[in-house]
């Protein structure tokens, strides 16, 4: 019999596995039936509504499927790994910059695109592995959301984490630095923060 992980990076790793496993096996289908209902509760979410300028992402790995709301008539942002920062870089749908397979697999912007003019954007929609009831996040262990949120430049701005309510979890393992996001967003609704209600 193993012993429970005794780090803290240790038992981020093993929740990391458990998570990522669960989320594979979730069938196509209903994992799409899932996105939409995600979908539909940012749409329903005045602050989207208003949002000048949104940061996104494209689903990797089984991540919840933002795609239905990129086609609405607004700016969106959408990021690129360079080294161990995040660039990001403007869309809209009638943009004539196209996308391609970054280093990690993950769909990115092409680097000649608009950056991203950080004080208009209004709203960063983050993929997480899991989030808690009090807004922590588990990434993929990369750092770079927890590197991005920590950057005053971005320390201000709504972030809401996206997963499916089975990763929606009454507590994560987290460090004294880790930054509460402001809000999850699952396929049985939006759970903002106290201080995000207003």
């Amino acid at each position: 019999m193993t012993s429970p992980p005794s780090s803290l990076q240790e038992q981020k790793e093993a929740l990391r596995r458990k998570l990522l496993k669960a989320r594979q096996a979730i069938p196509a289908r209903i994992r799409q039936a899932k996105s939409d209902s995600i979908c539909q509760h940012l749409q329903n979410w005045q602050p989207f509504a208003q949002s000048r300028l949104t940061l996104a992402y494209h689903s990797f790995r089984g991540e919840p499927d933002l795609s239905p709301l990129f086609q609405q008539r607004r700016v969106w942002g959408f990021p690129r790994c360079e080294g161990k920062a995040l660039k990001w870089h403007r869309w809209f749908p009638s943009s004539p910059w196209s996308f391609h397979t970054g280093t990690y697999g993950i769909t990115e912007p092409d680097p000649a695109s608009p950056a991203v003019e950080p004080y208009k954007t209004d709203l960063i929609l983050i993929p997480c592995l899991a989030c808690d009831i009090s807004g922590h996040r588990l990434g993929y262990g990369g750092g770079f959301y927890d590197r991005m949120l920590a950057d005053p430049t971005w320390a201000n701005k709504t972030a809401i984490g996206i997963v499916f309510e089975y990763a929606r979890l009454p507590q994560i393992p987290k460090a004294d630095w880790d930054i509460p996001l402001s809000g999850i967003c699952t396929e049985s609704g939006l759970f903002l923060s106290n201080s995000s209600k207003n």
